[in-house]
């Protein structure tokens, strides 16, 4: 029996349920703590309040398309695959520390663009969480690819989300710099990517032009 083999019958796997469980329920807790965040001021007419609240509604909807989008794609790994190991496990742990540390860069965001001292610093801090998870689900992706943790085969669907990486951290690359100057245009770049991900453009030109 060779090295690589031996190697390969020591391993440890376990079912892939257990880590699709505690994954689902830290997504769910993430998306909902950003709402917990939403909040009006206490001056003025109420209809003042609500207006003047606009950060917060930006930065939970951009929030909560980016943990969708995450949770969508690792829906997308977890449904290929056959088992799961100890690397994989922790890999995934180190994603859901990302998604779940994310309302707290999402709350100073809100409350700092209207502050120059700290919407830069909290700014770029949001922008480089948002990078962070985007490469911690390629990680994931490599890893399952690398150890064969996947059933054969790959679908459409799957390919374009591959191609589509590149751009999508690109744009990350790109806007977190902007943030330093431009905050704000940093904040509806991140708004842009997350519709980007979440929304299946292909899907929906078939579906409106009858596209095969």
């Amino acid at each position: 029996m060779s090295d690589d083999a031996a190697q390969s019958n020591d391993r440890r796997y376990v079912a892939k349920t257990r880590l699709e469980a505690f994954s689902d329920g830290v997504f769910a807790i993430a998306i909902t703590l950003l709402v917990l965040d939403l909040a009006i001021g206490h001056a003025g007419s109420p209809l003042h309040r609500v207006l003047d609240a606009w950060p917060f509604y930006l930065a939970y909807i951009v929030s909560f398309l980016t943990i969708g989008a995450a949770w969508l794609a690792h829906l997308a790994i977890t449904d290929r695959l056959t088992k799961a190991d100890g690397v994989l496990l922790r890999l995934n742990l180190l994603l859901l520390l990302l998604v779940s540390v994310l309302p707290f860069p999402t709350r100073l965001v809100a409350e700092g663009i209207h502050s120059e001292s700290g919407e830069r610093v909290f700014v770029t801090m949001y922008g480089l969480t948002l990078l962070a998870i985007r490469i911690a689900l390629f990680a994931l992706d490599e890893y399952c690819r690398r150890e064969h943790l996947y059933a054969p085969g790959e679908g459409k669907e799957e390919q374009r989300e591959r191609k589509a990486l590149l751009p999508i951290v690109a744009g990350y690359v790109v806007a977190i710099p902007i943030g330093i100057a431009l905050p704000a245009v940093a904040v509806g770049l991140y708004c842009a990517l997350a519709l980007y991900i979440v929304i299946p453009f292909d899907a929906l030109g078939r579906v409106l032009f009858n596209r095969p």
